[in-house]
């Protein structure tokens, strides 16, 4: 649980800067697994209004595969 609250307040950090631009799978992927969760992705208001269609697996993440056809 500790690491989910690490995750959601570099999220929420990130979200509320104006210079924030999460582009690219590295940026989004905060806890460096190699996958994407949706809440690592709610930061990109396109990318989650994309999401479940390039979730492929319906694993609920984007692995950089899937991301890629972003």
């Amino acid at each position: 649980m500790n690491t989910l609250n690490k995750t959601l307040a570099i999220i929420a950090l990130a979200s509320s800067s104006a210079a924030f631009a999460a582009t690219d799978f590295d940026t989004l992927d905060v806890d460096g697994n190699g996958a994407i969760s949706q809440s690592e992705a709610s930061v990109d208001a396109e990318l989650m209004a994309k999401f479940a269609e390039l979730d492929t697996d319906g694993n609920g993440e984007l692995s950089k595969e899937e991301f890629s056809k972003s």
